[in-house]
């Protein structure tokens, strides 16, 4: 079992920065690919960006391309996400989630192929 741990959301205005982290527990996360979803109010859950378990793929949603940045430290089972150029639009619970993965480039974008998801954090960003 893997538990995941959310922190650093919080309220911002527009154009702020803010890096969210995701630390693991129960498992080495070295083995897994790790996901950021959001879910803003009255909308479904929604993926932002995944690494592989190596570090050396990123994906990003259309939506935080050249914004938000992906990364993480094995070596101290944790996940960033970094958001830069926030915009009121970004305003939602984020999520962090992982599964088991034998594929070093895997980097998987939806939610049913996760398998551990954390509690979430709130970000909200004003104009």
């Amino acid at each position: 079992q893997v538990q995941l741990v959310e922190s650093g959301g919080g309220l911002v205005q527009a154009g702020d920065s803010l890096r969210l982290s995701c630390a693991g527990s129960g498992r080495t996360l070295s083995s897994y690919a790790m996901g950021w979803f959001r879910q803003a109010p009255g909308k479904e859950r929604e993926f932002v960006a995944a690494i592989a378990w190596s570090g050396r793929h990123r994906y990003y949603a259309d939506s935080a391309k050249g914004r938000f940045t992906i990364s993480r430290d094995n070596a101290k089972n944790m996940v960033y996400l970094e958001m830069d150029s926030l915009e009121p639009e970004d305003t939602a619970i984020y999520y962090c989630a992982a599964v088991t993965s034998s594929l070093a480039t895997r980097v998987p974008r939806f939610e049913r192929e996760y398998d551990y998801w954390g509690q979430g954090t709130q970000v909200t960003v004003s104009s």
